[in-house]
């Protein structure tokens, strides 16, 4: 899975993953469970959504709030997450809300905010 940090990840939420299916993804949710074995974890989107995602280790360090995943979507529509950090929001917090709202307007406008990169000869 090396090629997903090679090539461009398109921001989803989790009613977009069957569109992505073996592709790269990036996807920012609110951290909702970990499996007991530290190597699945539930995000849940702007909209309340869930999404599943499988870690290729298990978690070593503790994880709560808003998480960002990088990965490659299965067939069976779970995240297989290459990288994830967690938003620091000791500050400010993270309006996932509006996240979601940004993510329609870059859907809805491809043509301003492409994501697939052409190459010429």
């Amino acid at each position: 899975m090396t090629g997903v940090y090679e090539s461009p990840k398109p921001r989803i939420n989790a009613s977009m993953l069957s569109q992505y299916i073996s592709r790269p993804v990036c996807f920012v949710g609110r951290l909702e469970k970990v499996h007991p074995s530290g190597k699945v974890l539930t995000l849940s989107d702007g909209e309340g959504k869930t999404a599943s995602v499988e870690l290729n280790e298990p978690l070593d360090e503790e994880l709560s709030g808003i998480v960002e995943v990088i990965g490659m979507v299965s067939n069976k529509g779970t995240i297989m997450a290459v990288s994830h950090s967690q938003y620091r929001e000791d500050k400010v917090s993270f309006d996932l809300e509006l996240y979601n709202e940004g993510l329609k307007v870059l859907h809805d406008f491809p043509q301003h905010y492409p994501f697939e990169v052409t190459l010429s000869g």
